[in-house]
Parts: structure tokens; sequence; C-alpha cells
């Protein structure tokens, strides 16, 4: 197992390398972020061992699960999933660095409730739903620059970027413009110069299409497949609505 997970790993890194080079970035510019769902812990502890410093988990029950196993190893973990706002002191609890699926501002304003009480911050991305499937959660591009303004009112949000899931599709220009649509929404905040908000991140590219991520402008790549092995159900399950809300 950790011959093959390593192996892997160094495939990525190379395809990582190879797209930034073709795109003319640094691959210093580039963080991977292994996404674990459903991975086991000694699994996950193998890629942290050999150089792996970025996690992230999309259910809670998951975070839980593993946050014992996990603790003594290095590492920092962003969650990736949709947050329902009963479970915001789990979030607290288990130490998680960043959520990258920020997209209402009802989850913003409970998030804010909580970390106030605990006198804490977090890191924030705002999740953009660039592909405009009912499936997929995140906030209308469209709508996006409002509701960072509200959430930048909160002094515990710390906004760092944009994140988005891109279109399920064998077609790279297809998948291609959601990243393209999350690059020029990054231009337009920065732009509009809005108090308490970087734009440094942009979360986006999967195993499938982490090269096309990157030449639109990628920062962190969520690889879970191409490192681990295949999961017994398609992505398109985990991020599906009615399945994550039903199951987390």
């Amino acid at each position: 197992m950790k011959k093959y997970i390593l192996h892997n790993l160094e495939i990525i890194h190379n395809r990582i390398n190879l797209a930034c080079e073709k795109a003319g970035r640094n691959p210093n510019e580039v963080r991977l972020l292994l996404a674990t769902k459903t991975v086991s812990p000694d699994r996950i502890k193998i890629a942290l061992e050999n150089g792996q410093t970025l996690i992230g988990e999309n259910k809670i029950q998951e975070l839980k699960e593993k946050y014992e196993a996990l603790k003594g190893t290095l590492h920092e973990n962003h969650f990736i999933g949709h947050l329902q706002t009963n479970k915001i002191k789990d979030i607290l609890k288990y130490e998680v660095t960043c959520i990258q699926s920020l997209d209402r501002l009802d989850l913003a304003e409970k998030l804010h409730q909580r970390l106030s009480a605990d006198n804490k911050t977090l890191e924030v991305l705002i999740q953009v739903n660039t592909s405009n499937e009912e499936s997929k959660f995140g906030i209308n591009p469209g709508a996006a620059i409002e509701l960072i303004k509200n959430v930048s009112q909160f002094p515990t949000l710390k906004i760092k970027g944009l994140m988005t899931i891109g279109l399920f599709s064998a077609e790279a220009e297809k998948v291609r413009q959601c990243f393209k649509i999350l690059k020029n929404l990054q231009q337009e905040i920065i732009r509009e110069n809005i108090p308490n908000v970087e734009m440094k991140e942009l979360s986006m590219g999967m195993s499938g299409d982490l090269e096309t991520a990157i030449e639109e402008g990628s920062t962190i790549v969520r690889v879970g497949t191409a490192v681990f092995g295949a999961r017994m159900h398609p992505d398109s399950y985990y991020w599906n609505e009615g399945t994550i809300e039903n199951k987390e």
C-alpha cells in the first residue's frame, strides 16, 4: 500500500509540475490538498509522513472518526464539503483551519457567533457554483460579491479566496469555462478592494482536471482517487446536495 500511494503521489506532483511549466507558473504557487473522504487513517498517514501536509474532509462524521488517529501527525485540515449549521461546533473541536465551502450568509453568521464565543478566528473560502448545476452547492457567481461584502463584516472570518467544483465532464473546454468564471470573479473582487478580504487562493481542480485548473490559475488542487485509489461511489455521489444533506 505504501509503495502504491507514494508512486501515485509522485505521478500527481509530476502532473502539477508539468502543468505549471506549460502555464509559465512556479510550482510552489500550487498546493496539493489530499481529499481523504472514505480513506482510512493509516493510508492518510503514509502520505503525511512522506511530505504531504494538507488534507481535506467533506463529511463531519469522517472528521470525527479520524481525528484521534491523525492528530499526532503534523498536518493542516481543511473542510471541503457542505457544512450544516448544527455541525459548526465540530469544525472547531476537530481543529479545521479553513472552511472551503462557505456559500451562504446564515452559515457565516452562525460561524461568527461561535468563533466570537470561543475567541477564535477561521480562514474561509467562498464556494461558487460555476457549473450552474442544481446538484452542486455554492453561491451563484452573480451573487458572490454581495455575499463576500456581507461576510467581510465578521472579524472572526478571514476570507482568503474562492473555491469551485468544475463540471463533471470529459470535455476539458467545458470544464475550463468553470475555472475561467472563478478566475474572472477573483479579479473582479480584487478590483472592488473590499476591506478584510484577500483573494490569494483559488481552490479548483481535482484528479481528472487539475491541469486545466492550473492553467486557469488554481492555487489549490484537491486530489483523492488518483492518490488513494477509486472509491466505492463516484465523486458526484459525495457532492450531490440531497445525498450529503441526508448522510452527513
